[in-house]
């Protein structure tokens, strides 16, 4: 007999995946050009040049065996110690290397949590809608559950009092994704500080602590003045998740960390626990090469010229057409109200309307939205301009 379970992962359509095969079809007929894809979150601009560099100078310089063999499960401590000083400079934080544990990516780390957190069948993890649709299957790996929170409309903050309605006896922890994908908004601190109150409260009324899974692979892509709180300086239950993934336009090197403070109720026993579930997971020992470039490039920043300009003309032209959209204070992403309020017809429409390829925000929690994803060419949000207008004509009326 198959698992069920991982039958029904391996067949359920992704709409965001189909729509990114769609467009590859439908560019083959029209031309790439005449294709608007907002599907996928895949960074455009480039990695900054010290990451290609340094790669260059540590093919030619270390030996194969350095390069191409396995470091330590949790990563090397030398690359550990770089990430930690560099929390150290830019937080309120004592981050350690012995705080840290290297994962293939931010998703290996969030399930190595959600597996290390669950020790009950009723045990589960409060999500915030919209959320990325994946922690479906994340906050389950470990045999949870998943509690939702109805979005915050229409700023996407958190609703604080659907929060405290939703955390229960079995709660282990709250997702937090900031900036957040889908939306692009960035919780303020005060809702932060809010959202601490409402769970150490809870955590004393259940006996037993409930954490904060700070799920933030987009925290150095923010524009403007806006600002990123680091949650463990406002919670000290919190396990943070990262990846540079997005900072560093490292998607397919797989490389990320899990970083639980000392702080942390139960924090050394809880890091080995973690340690355990990623080598269940098999997410140990993380490649090496890009673990070396991470180790010299953890300082890096990314130049976010590119998406802050698509941010500015995508909001702009939108909201002036008449599209209601939440603004964008970091990631890569716009979330717009479907103008008929059906996020599932309206991007059906936009596909075969005008190539415009555009995500349904049903996955994410949020029906009656759509999500864009923005790191694409500064042309295709200018050509996809026309049909946007044509599209608002027919079905906002």
């Amino acid at each position: 007999m198959l698992n069920q379970k991982y039958y029904g992962y391996g067949t359920a359509p992704s709409v965001i995946r189909e729509l990114f095969a769609y467009g590859l079809e439908q560019a083959k007929i029209v031309g790439k050009d005449k294709v608007y894809d907002y599907s996928l979150g895949n960074p455009s601009i480039p990695a900054p040049a010290k990451v290609n560099d340094t790669i260059k100078k540590l093919v030619d310089e270390e030996s194969s065996i350095l390069l191409h063999g396995y470091s330590m499960a949790p990563g090397f401590e030398s690359t550990r110690e770089a990430i930690a000083a560099n929390l150290r400079k830019r937080f309120n934080t004592n981050a350690k290397a012995s705080e840290l544990f290297m994962t293939c990516g931010c998703a290996p780390a969030l399930i190595s949590v959600a597996c290390a957190l669950t020790s009950e069948p009723d045990d589960n993890f409060v999500v915030i809608a919209p959320y990325f649709p994946e922690y479906n299957v994340f906050f389950k790996a470990g045999g949870g559950k998943v509690r939702r929170v109805a979005p915050d409309i229409p700023d996407f903050q958190i609703n604080l009092e659907a929060l405290e309605e939703t955390v229960n006896h079995d709660t282990v922890a709250v997702v937090i994704n900031s900036p957040n994908n889908p939306s692009g908004v960035i919780y303020t601190k005060e809702t932060l500080e809010k959202i601490a109150a409402v769970l150490k409260k809870k955590s004393v009324k259940y006996g037993h602590p409930i954490y904060i899974v700070a799920d933030e692979p987009y925290r150095e892509l923010v524009y403007g003045d806006a600002k990123v709180t680091f949650i463990p300086e406002v919670y000290d239950d919190t396990i943070v998740c990262y990846s540079w993934s997005k900072s560093l336009s490292l998607p397919g090197e797989r490389i990320g960390y899990v970083y639980v403070p000392e702080k942390c109720a139960n924090g050394q026993a809880l890091y080995a626990t973690i340690a355990g579930a990623a080598r269940e997971i098999g997410s140990v020992c993380p490649p090496t090469l890009i673990q070396r470039v991470v180790e010299e490039c953890v300082d890096c920043e990314p130049d976010l010229l590119a998406y802050d300009e698509n941010r500015n003309d995508l909001y702009n032209g939108l909201t002036e057409m008449g599209y209601e959209c939440a603004k964008p204070d970091g990631a890569f992403y716009l979330f717009m109200k479907a103008p008929n309020g059906d996020d599932m017809a309206f991007s059906e429409a936009a596909k075969l309307e005008e190539n415009i390829l555009i995500v349904p925000g049903t996955g994410f929690g949020c029906p009656g939205y759509i999500r864009l994803a923005y790191c694409v060419s500064n042309k295709t949000i200018k050509d996809s301009m026309p049909g946007f207008k044509r599209l608002i004509e027919k079905y906002g009326k």
